[in-house]
C-alpha cells in the first residue's frame, strides 16, 4: 500500500482526543502561570505555613476558573468561526426529507410533584400544538407523572388533564397518573414509568414542570436519535424565558447572552461523555432501563440514601456502557423558567448542593469512564468552591494583618546602608487582574459572538443595549457573588453536619419579596458584611478597598433582594429595552400558545371539596384510582378517618391522613354519599 486511510470512526476518536488534549492542556498551564506570579511574590518574603495554605487555596480556585474561562474560550471559537466537526457530523445524517418511522415512538414525560396544575397543563398544551403543527404528532405521546402529595393540587390536576383532552382530542395520547407512594423522588418517577410502559417506547423526552419545548425541535430530537444509533441520550440546552422581576430578566439576559459561549465549549471537549441536565433531553428506553437502574447509598442523609441528582449519575451509567450522551448546544426552542427572586433562587441552589455534594461517594466509582468522573468532580466543585473561596479571603486578610504588624527592620549587621523592603504590590496586581480577566472576558467574547452576526444583532435589539445590559448584569453580578457565596458556604456546613432538606417543591411564579422575608433570608449576612468591613477598616486599611467590592453585596443584601424582586422594576427595564432576550423580541409559537393557555387556565381553580361534593370532579377522581383489595386494618384506619371528617372536617386530617383518604375509592364513595344524602357541608370545611 502506497498509503494509510483513515475509518470516519478512528477520525472521529483522534479529533475528540486532540480536542481534550487541548482544553487540558491550555487549563494546566494557566494554572501554572498564575501560580507562578503569586509564588514569586511570596516565596523571596519565605514561605509561611500561612502563605502555603494560601497558596494551596489559590491553586484549587485557580483550576475551577481557568477551566470555566477555556470553556467559554473554545466555545466562543465554534461560535465565531461557525464551524464544529462533530455538531455537522452529528447533524449531517439526520435527515429532514422523510418522515419519522412509526417504530420511533416517543413519550414526553412531565414528572410532577405539589407544581401549580394551571401552569403545568398550559406548558403540555402549549408543546402539544406545536407538536401538531408539524405534521409528526402521531409518534409522540405525553405521560403527566404525578407524585403530587398536596390533595387540592392532585384533584385540580386531574381536572386540567380531563379537560385539555377534551378540548384537543388528546384521550388515549395524554396520559395522566398519581403515585400513591414517591419512592425515590424524581429518578423513582421516571423509573416506575420505565417499568410500567416503557416497552412500548424507544424514546423518551423528560421535561421539568416548568419546561417548554418546541415541536420542531422535539422532531429534530428524534430525527438525531434515529440517525446516531450509538448514543443514548442527547442534551437540548434550556433557554430561560418568562419571568418579568428584575432578578429574573438580569439572569434569563445573562443565559441568553453568555450561555452559548460556554455551551459550545462544554460541548467542544465531553463530546459523547457529556452530561444530563435532568430535563429537557431526550433518552433511548432500552439503555436506560438496562444500565440506569439507581442504588441507593448506603448510610443516612444527605450523603447516603436515594441519590438526589440522579441525572449526573445516569448519563455517567450510559457512558459506562458504552454509549454515546451529547450536549446539542445547537439545538433551539429548548426553554425552561428561573425562580423570580434571590431566596427563590438560593432555595432552589440548597436543594443542588446537596444532590451534588452527595457525588463525592461516585467519583471514584467502579468502570466509570474519566470524563464522567470529571463531571462529578466539576458538580461538587460548584458549591465547594464558595467555601473556599470565603476561606481564601479569611485567611488573605489574616496574612495581610500579620504583614501590617510588622515592623520593618532596615539595617542589619554592620551594614552602613539601609536594606529597603521589597513591594510585591506589582505582583499581587498582576495575579488580581489575571484572575478578573479570567471570570470577565467571557462576557466580551458573548458580545463579540453577538456583533458579528446580523441575525444575532437583530435577535438581541442591535449591539448598544446587550452591551449596556452586560454592562448592568456585570455590576449586579458582582454584588450578588458575595451573597450566594454566603449562601453556599452555609449550605456546604449544614450539609457536612449531616443537616439535609430533601427535594421540595420550589416557588415558580413571579412574586415580591417583603421585608420581614428578606431581613430573615439576609439579616447574618448583612452582619457578616458589616463586622468584616469594621474589622478591615481599623486594623488593615489597605486590605479594606481591595474586600469592598465583596463587602458592599453583603451589606447591601436585604435592599438587593426586595428590590430585583420587583416586576415592576423589571417591565421598566424591559421597556428601556434593557435584558431582553431574543425570545422577547420575536417569540416563539409555542411560547405564544403557552401564554394563551396560561390565561385562560389562572381562571379555573378545582380543590379536593369538588372531589366530594361536584360529581364530575369526584367521578373522574375514583376512575383514575388503582383498583386495590384492602386488609382489615387498612379498612379500620379508613373508617376511623372517615368517622373524623364527619365530626370534625376535612381541616382536621393531616396532609398524610388527607392523601391516604383520597387514596382509596371506597371511603371516597361513602363520603360522597353521606354528604349528598344529608346536605351537610361540614365534611368541606379546609
Amino acid at each position: 500500500m502506497s498509503g494509510t486511510s483513515t475509518s470516519p470512526v478512528a477520525g472521529a476518536r483522534l479529533r475528540g482526543g486532540m480536542r481534550r488534549t487541548v482544553y487540558l492542556t491550555l487549563v494546566a498551564l494557566t494554572t501554572l502561570f498564575a501560580m507562578s506570579l503569586l509564588y514569586a511574590a511570596y516565596a523571596s518574603g519565605g514561605l509561611t505555613p500561612l502563605k502555603i495554605l494560601l497558596l494551596f487555596l489559590y491553586a484549587i480556585l485557580i483550576l475551577w476558573v481557568a477551566s470555566s474561562f477555556w470553556s467559554a474560550s473554545v466555545g466562543f471559537w465554534l461560535l465565531f468561526t461557525r464551524y464544529d466537526y462533530f455538531a455537522r457530523r452529528r447533524n449531517a445524517v439526520a435527515s429532514d426529507a422523510t418522515s419519522l418511522p412509526a417504530a420511533a415512538r416517543t413519550a414526553i414525560l412531565m414528572p410532577l410533584y405539589n407544581e401549580d396544575p394551571g401552569r403545568v397543563f398550559a406548558g403540555i398544551r402549549g408543546i402539544w400544538q406545536s407538536l401538531q403543527a408539524t405534521g409528526e404528532s402521531d409518534v409522540f405521546d405525553f405521560f403527566v407523572l404525578s407524585d403530587t402529595r398536596d390533595v387540592n393540587a392532585w384533584v385540580q390536576e386531574e381536572c386540567e388533564w380531563h379537560r385539555l383532552c377534551e378540548e384537543m382530542g388528546a384521550h388515549g395520547r395524554i396520559f395522566y397518573r398519581n403515585r400513591k407512594e414517591n419512592i425515590a423522588r424524581k429518578s423513582g418517577n421516571i423509573a416506575d414509568f420505565v417499568e410500567r410502559w416503557g416497552a412500548r417506547y424507544r424514546y423518551m423526552i423528560v421535561l421539568d414542570a416548568d419546561s417548554i419545548m418546541a415541536g420542531d425541535t422535539l422532531v429534530r430530537m428524534v430525527r438525531l436519535m434515529e440517525a446516531n444509533a450509538d448514543t443514548a441520550l442527547i442534551q437540548a440546552p434550556p433557554v430561560p424565558v418568562n419571568r418579568e422581576s428584575l432578578f429574573a430578566r438580569v439572569l434569563q439576559f445573562a443565559s441568553a447572552a453568555y450561555g452559548p459561549i460556554f455551551t459550545a465549549g462544554a460541548g467542544f471537549w465531553q463530546l459523547g461523555s457529556s452530561n444530563f441536565w435532568g430535563h429537557n433531553a431526550i433518552i433511548r428506553v432500552a439503555p436506560f432501563a438496562a444500565h440506569c437502574g439507581l442504588p441507593s447509598l448506603p448510610g443516612r442523609e444527605p450523603f447516603g440514601g436515594v441519590i438526589l441528582s440522579h441525572d449526573f449519575v445516569e448519563a455517567a451509567m450510559l457512558r459506562r456502557a458504552g454509549w454515546r450522551v451529547w450536549l446539542a448546544y445547537e439545538l433551539k426552542g429548548s426553554y425552561e423558567e428561573l425562580p423570580p427572586t434571590l431566596i427563590d433562587y438560593a432555595k432552589r441552589d440548597r436543594r443542588w448542593c446537596e444532590g451534588n455534594l452527595q457525588h463525592t461517594r461516585l467519583i471514584n466509582a467502579r468502570d466509570m469512564h474519566p470524563v464522567s468522573r470529571l463531571h462529578f468532580v466539576m458538580g461538587v466543585m460548584s458549591y465547594l468552591s464558595s467555601p473556599l473561596w470565603m476561606l481564601f479571603l479569611i485567611v488573605t486578610g489574616i496574612d495581610a494583618y500579620i504583614q501590617a504588624q510588622a515592623i520593618p527592620v532596615y539595617f542589619f549587621s554592620d551594614r552602613i546602608e539601609p536594606v529597603w523592603p521589597v513591594s510585591f504590590k506589582v505582583e499581587m496586581n498582576i495575579v488580581l487582574i489575571f484572575t478578573l480577566a479570567m471570570l470577565f472576558l467571557p462576557k466580551l467574547m458573548a458580545l463579540i459572538v453577538i456583533a458579528s452576526s446580523r441575525t444575532n444583532r437583530r435577535a438581541f435589539g442591535g449591539i448598544v443595549r446587550p452591551t449596556i445590559s452586560a454592562l448592568l448584569e456585570t455590576l449586579f453580578s458582582i454584588l450578588v457573588a458575595p451573597i450566594l457565596m454566603l449562601y453556599q458556604t452555609r449550605f456546604v456546613w449544614a450539609i457536612l453536619f449531616r443537616r439535609t432538606i430533601g427535594w421540595p417543591a420550589q416557588q415558580r411564579g413571579d412574586r415580591r419579596t417583603r421585608f420581614n422575608e428578606a431581613v430573615s433570608a439576609h439579616g447574618m449576612q448583612t452582619l457578616i458584611g458589616l463586622a468584616a468591613g469594621l474589622v478591615s477598616y481599623f486594623y488593615v486599611p489597605d486590605f479594606f478597598w481591595w474586600l469592598s467590592p465583596v463587602l458592599c453585596g453583603a451589606v447591601l443584601s436585604i435592599p438587593l433582594s426586595m428590590l430585583s424582586s420587583s416586576s415592576q422594576l423589571g417591565r421598566v427595564a424591559r421597556s428601556m429595552g434593557l435584558f431582553m432576550i431574543p425570545e422577547e423580541r420575536q417569540r416563539p409559537e409555542v411560547l405564544e400558545h403557552f401564554n394563551t393557555a396560561m390565561a385562560n387556565a389562572s381562571q379555573r381553580t378545582t380543590n379536593a371539596c369538588d372531589a366530594l361534593r361536584t360529581p364530575y370532579a369526584h367521578a373522574l377522581h375514583i376512575a383514575l384510582l388503582p383498583n386495590e383489595v384492602l386488609s382489615r386494618r387498612q379498612l379500620h384506619y379508613l373508617q376511623g378517618l372517615l368517622y373524623k371528617v364527619m365530626e370534625e372536617g376535612l381541616a382536621s386530617l393531616s396532609t398524610n391522613e388527607l392523601h391516604d383518604l383520597f387514596s382509596h375509592a371506597s371511603s371516597l364513595r361513602e363520603l360522597h354519599g353521606w354528604i349528598w344524602s344529608t346536605g351537610t357541608n361540614k365534611a368541606v370545611i379546609m
